[in-house]
Order: C-alpha cells, then sequence, then structure tokens
C-alpha cells in the first residue's frame, strides 16, 4: 500500500508493476520486463520487487532481465540491487519483506515451479541497508515461496514442495511451524496483528489460517487461485494470478480482492531501505 492509498502488485506475465485505487481501477506503474514476483513498499518510498528473470513453468519472458532484487523509483526508474548472495548467483527470487532491522529478506526456490519434478535447492537470504547480500540458511529441494518478518525479527516462509511452514529465529534455529493439509499448495502469507498467519492455498483455492504455535485455526474459500496476500488495517487484499493452461499459454484472468476481516487486523509492515 503506497502513502497515497493505491495498491501495488505485480503482473508476472505482463513484466510490468500497477497500480490499484478506486478512483482510476488498474494502471500500468512500471514496465520492468522478465517476470516481477512480488513487490515491497521502502521507508524511502520506492517498491522493491523480485525479479525471477522471465520464466514460470513452460512460459518464457519475451524480455528476460537478470534473476535480482530491483527498485522502482517514483518516477519509474529501475534499479538492480542485487543479483547475487554471498558467491551464489541468485537464481529465481520470489517474495520478500522487510524486517525490523531494515533489511530486506526474500525466498530463492532456485528454479520455476514444476510439480512432479526434483526441485533445485533453495535458499533464504538477506539484503542489508548496507548494500551487501547474503545466504541465511538453505531449505533443501522444497521450494521455499512467501515471507514474512515477525515483530521480534524471527522470520517464517512457506515451502510449496513439502507443504511446511517454517521460521528462522534470531539464533539462527530453524523449526518447523507446521505441515498443512495435502490439499494445499502454500504460495504467499500474511501475518496478523495477533500472530496468525494468513496463507494462500492455491490448489486448495483459498486461505489457510495458522497460530503461531502452527495451530490450524481455519480456512476462507476463494473462487480462483490466490497466489499472494498483504494486510491493510481490516482488510486482506489477495491476488490472483491467473495460471497457464494445459497447452501452456498465458491465462490472463488475474484478479485483486480486497476480504473484509470483522475480528482481525494486520501486523502494520516493517520498512526499510537499501543503499
Amino acid at each position: 500500500m503506497l502513502d497515497d492509498g493505491r495498491v501495488v502488485f505485480v503482473e508476472t506475465f505482463q513484466g510490468r508493476l500497477s497500480g490499484w485505487d478506486r478512483t482510476h481501477g488498474v494502471q500500468q506503474h512500471t514496465d520492468v520486463g522478465g517476470g516481477p514476483n512480488a513487490a515491497a513498499v521502502g521507508s524511502d518510498g520506492r517498491i522493491y520487487i523480485t525479479q525471477n528473470g522471465g520464466i514460470v513453468g513452460p512460459w518464457r519472458s519475451p524480455r528476460p532481465q537478470p534473476p535480482s532484487i530491483q527498485r522502482i523509483s517514483a518516477a519509474g526508474h529501475v534499479e538492480t540491487l542485487a543479483t547475487r548472495a554471498g558467491s551464489r548467483t541468485l537464481s529465481a527470487p520470489n517474495d520478500l519483506a522487510f524486517g525490523p532491522d531494515g533489511c530486506l529478506y526474500f525466498t530463492d526456490p532456485g528454479g520455476e515451479y514444476a510439480p512432479g519434478s526434483q526441485p533445485d535447492p533453495g535458499y533464504i537470504c538477506a539484503l542489508r541497508p548496507d548494500g551487501s547480500c547474503e545466504v541465511l540458511a538453505e531449505t533443501g529441494r522444497a521450494y521455499p515461496n512467501g515471507i514474512v518478518v515477525e515483530p521480534d525479527g524471527s522470520i517464517v516462509w512457506v515451502e510449496s514442495y513439502t507443504r511446511t511452514v517454517r521460521r528462522l529465529r534470531a539464533n539462527s534455529a530453524v523449526e518447523n511451524v507446521c505441515v498443512l493439509p495435502e490439499a494445499s499448495v502454500p504460495d504467499g502469507l500474511a501475518i496478523s496483528y495477533d500472530g496468525d498467519l494468513y496463507i494462500t492455498a492455491t490448489r486448495a483455492t483459498g486461505i489457510d489460517i495458522i497460530g503461531n504455535d502452527g495451530t490450524y485455526k481455519g480456512f476462507i474459500p476463494l473462487d480462483g487461485i490466490p497466489t499472494n496476500c498483504a494486510f491493510d488495517g481490516e482488510v486482506l487484499y489477495v491476488t490472483d494470478g491467473g495460471g497457464l493452461g494445459l497447452s501452456g499459454q498465458v491465462e490472463l484472468t488475474g484478479q485483486l480482492w480486497a476480504i473484509k476481516l470483522a475480528d482481525t487486523r494486520g501486523m502494520p509492515l516493517h520498512r526499510g531501505q537499501i543503499g
């Protein structure tokens, strides 16, 4: 959510960052090429995105870009901040979130999502305010996807292949929070003020709600393929990324939902800036 009230989101198959408000509807913000995967607003007012390079399953972008973390100014200037984490070249950065320490944490699943195949090893990475980037944890062949940072600085992510929710503590200990139902293939997630995790389940077409301790609390059914979500107060915004048909052709049928939740609100997002 931008300070002017617009909701910004990526359109992967269009290679662009877009914005929505009730007055103007959906409008393009910036053409970035490749395959932008997720967006986060920094304390500098600029928008940080994960750039997967332009590969999703059989889809290939007509304008590929190096897999990277990019930053977009208010004027639409695109700047590449990182293409490596330590000695490792980024493969396909997926989701990102600022922490209370100002670091930008992101997942790099290690390649394209292809159910039934043997995935590459995935990684949890940190891009620090000074511009340095490092690998914090290796997840194995699990496809780490959505990521959030809790108030105490713990990093939580979901793994699409294993359906596992995991947490990295400040002491570098990694723990399993829970394993989601078999019907779920987790993609993105958001965190509420009371610590509950709202996780988009693409196969189950809805939102799984998980307590901080891993307790399963409920499910919000949706008519589509929810890919990510983010809170703005009591409203949960959910993206539907469309998908790929059996022919491998892109189905440009994405949607943006706004779900008013009567009994909860989102944890305010952390913000930071790089460099």
